[in-house]
């Protein structure tokens, strides 16, 4: 392991659905401000290989990294605050822990040795840590261990993290987030429950350097005292993690308790800049205090769940933003839609947006919304199956193709208009084996799409088995249905536009996985002016 690099492990307790994921993107705001390259990694305590089969009511979104990982959607916080790529390095799983484990059993590298979670799957848990860290273009790498202590399967997260806090000494520190909850009858805050989380990770041999309270009410002095006596730590390292109007004040919420300061004194890092967060300042200004306002509707099957949807949320605040205009995202189920109700649930909508999804529940739902929305010139997006959804719109209510459908969701359609990729039909796995990671793109001249790129090839990420296809494509160019990007080394068509229309487009691979609070991506953000404009007229 680097012996330059510093390692911040953030554990939780109490209960789940804290906010590591959030505290721990916003201390890396908070370093890299100062000028430090860091990095943050999530291990995950379930014995999938991945989240990439896991239903979005299981888990939320799928979140998928330039290089083909899926992962899981903290990934996402993690790349929108800090505005870089993550990779496949950056999630673990424990399936994959002990995979790797068992197939190096297999080869005989443990030969004439009895495997053991002590030390062999600690050790594999230690390497993956430190992968990021020894490519040495790290300066920190915070790793958020998933679930809560005293879970079972988080034991030997908790186990590699004693061992490496022995071995990496001044080079690491622990910060732990817990619960300080309000009990409404006496008018109080609990620290017990804190004190018995702390305790417990105690009792695994972690001592807290941090602690980070998530409360609903600020913490007296009074209290930070009591919580540094019975936890051992500092009361300068007793921070509060309050509720906010949005996770994007947590990085400013976490300075102006000098959360950086405290961090960069245990680690013994001297900061290389001052600490200048203008920038998101600015952003959180807009976000907050917009002069415009308009309604989209996100049109999905897993709208109860809205982690489902969790990164087209948040690049539709960035667009937000950068326009200057709030985004109000009305979330409709694509079950309830139908042919007699679609135009009163679509009526003062200035956006319609159609999401991703899988398999047939919900499908003719999106197929009405989209109708809808080119009948009528409302803005449309659709993305990966949203796409698809228009492109089957199309096929049956332009070309007249009666029937036509995706084979996905009915595998004997006379009209096969989106189809199973050629390279999958082979493919009898489930996990990790569709078109997965960022892919080329040719944009063609003169489209919509081009125009709001301004570059003539883009890569973006992709997750999925269907495409559209391309027997049909010179009967859609006919009638006004073009294609606006083409993947240069398999000709599949990935973006689709129509002609005389204020703004509809459909794009096979997932756009929202690429827009940041410093860079918000150009589909969300011209399509919230589209929607802007559709408001206005």
């Amino acid at each position: 392991m680097s012996s330059n690099t510093k390692y911040i492990f953030v554990t939780g307790g109490v209960t789940s659905s804290l906010g590591k994921g959030i505290v721990s993107a916003s201390l890396a705001t908070l370093l890299q401000s100062r000028g430090f390259s860091v990095t943050i990694q999530k291990l995950d305590p379930y014995i999938n290989i991945d989240p990439g089969t896991l239903n979005p009511y299981e888990h939320g979104e799928c979140y998928v990294t330039d290089d083909g990982a899926e992962t899981d959607l903290d990934l996402g916080h993690y790349e929108r605050f800090l505005n870089q790529p993550t990779s496949q390095a950056n999630n673990v799983t424990t399936g994959r822990i002990y995979q790797s484990v068992i197939e190096k059993e297999r080869k005989g590298d443990y030969l004439g040795k009895t495997v053991q979670v002590i030390p062999h799957i600690t050790d594999e848990i230690k390497r993956r840590i430190c992968l990021l860290g020894d490519t040495g273009r790290f300066d920190v790498v915070i790793t958020e261990i998933g679930g809560t202590v005293g879970d079972i399967e988080a034991l030997p997260y908790i186990e590699t993290v004693r061992q490496l806090r022995w071995e990496l000494g001044k080079n690491c520190l622990s910060i732990h987030l817990t619960l300080v909850p309000y009990l409404k009858a006496t008018g109080e805050l609990k620290t017990k429950p804190t004190q018995h989380s702390v305790k417990m990770l105690q009792e695994s041999g972690v001592q807290p350097d941090i602690l980070v309270c998530r409360a609903e009410y600020p913490l007296s002095d009074e209290m930070k005292d009591k919580l540094a006596l019975f936890t051992n730590v500092t009361k300068d390292a007793v921070f509060q993690s309050l509720d906010a109007e949005t996770i994007y004040q947590v990085p400013l919420l976490l300075r102006d308790q000098r959360m950086d300061e405290v961090v960069m004194e245990k680690l013994n890092l001297t900061s290389k800049r001052a600490s200048d967060l203008s920038a998101w300042e600015g952003f959180l200004e807009r976000l907050r205090f917009p002069h415009h306002e308009v309604t989209i509707g996100l049109i999905g099957k897993y709208v109860e769940l809205k982690d489902a949807y969790k990164s087209i949320a948040e690049a539709l605040i960035h667009a937000g933003a950068q326009n200057d205009t709030r985004v109000n995202i009305e979330w409709i189920h694509s079950e309830h839609l139908d042919p007699v109700h679609v135009k009163e649930r679509m009526e003062g909508l200035h956006g319609i947006l159609v999401a991703p999804g899988f398999g047939e529940r919900g499908f003719e739902g999106k197929i009405e919304s989209v109708r809808y929305a080119r009948e009528n010139g409302v803005p449309f997006f659709g993305i990966c199956f949203g796409m698809q959804a228009a492109v089957i719109e199309y096929a049956r209510h332009v070309l007249g193709l009666t029937g036509a459908n995706s084979r996905e969701v009915n595998p004997e359609t006379p009209h096969a208009v989106i189809d199973l990729m050629a390279e999958q039909k082979a493919v009898t796995h489930k996990g990790g084996t569709m078109r997965l990671g960022s892919c080329a793109c040719d944009l063609t001249p003169g489209t919509l799409t081009h125009r709001i790129y301004s570059e003539a090839q883009i890569h973006e990420r992709h997750r999925h088995r269907y495409e559209f296809n391309n027997d049909y494509l010179t009967s859609f160019e006919k009638a006004g249905l073009i294609p606006a990007g083409i993947n240069p080394e398999t000709g599949l068509v990935e973006v689709v536009e129509m002609k005389d229309h204020p703004w509809f487009v459909g794009v096979q691979f997932h756009p929202e996985y690429k827009s940041t609070v410093a860079n918000p991506h150009p589909l969300f953000v011209d399509f919230v002016r589209a929607a802007a404009a559709h408001a206005k007229a």
